[in-house]
């Protein structure tokens, strides 16, 4: 896999390792700092967290229905009753993972053509088409966003919040040794070769 799909099934691991990335932190949190009120676009970790899983769980299905032939989802309210579904971190985490292996099945999976895919995306006034390629930017984007919130309430709390933007640059393989090894990844698996120069 080279070029665009080859890009996309970085992001898809990059998500996975910083949601795990994340989860070990917040795991470091009780319950009731978990659920604490704080500043954010949504009131609280335990909030935002799980916002990034239903809306994820939407996506996702979307996707998984288009590439699959199937109908979309005509309940698109579905995805979010309950709104936070999990009130602890040891469930949503698992949650989570579970549904990032979904997307990143969808992106190993991708070429050149799939790229271009319609996907009928659940809307309140009823299915939108999103190219593929176009739908999974916006994904990775969300999922960016609502972290980098969490990431900040995480430094008003005593647990340290983790750097997340090490996964990239050649230069910090040995900073994400570790997780890789926890989460099966290989530089070689992740980026088909040592690459020669840093970003």
């Amino acid at each position: 896999m080279t070029g665009l799909p080859h890009h996309l099934l970085t992001c898809a691991l990059n998500n996975r390792w910083a949601n795990y990335r994340l989860e070990q932190a917040c795991a470091q949190l009780g319950p009731l700092q978990f659920a604490a009120r704080r500043t954010g676009f949504f009131p609280s970790i335990q909030a935002t967290l799980n916002h990034i899983l239903t809306v994820d769980w939407k996506y996702i299905d979307a996707m998984e229905r288009a590439l699959q032939g199937r109908s979309p989802n005509d309940n698109w309210r579905s995805y979010f009753d309950p709104p936070e579904p999990y009130r602890t971190c040891t469930e949503l985490a698992a949650a989570q993972q579970a549904s990032d292996a979904r997307l990143i099945a969808i992106c190993r999976a991708l070429d050149d053509a799939r790229l271009g895919l319609q996907v009928p995306v659940p809307r309140e006034h009823g299915p939108h088409p999103e190219r593929l390629d176009r739908l999974l930017a916006h994904l990775f984007q969300h999922q960016v966003h609502h972290r980098g919130q969490v990431h900040a309430m995480l430094a008003g709390t005593d647990v340290a919040p983790p750097p997340l933007d090490e996964f990239f640059c050649d230069s910090d393989a040995a900073l994400r040794a570790g997780d890789f090894e926890a989460l099966g990844y290989s530089e070689a698996a992740v980026w088909g070769s040592p690459t020669a120069h840093p970003c």
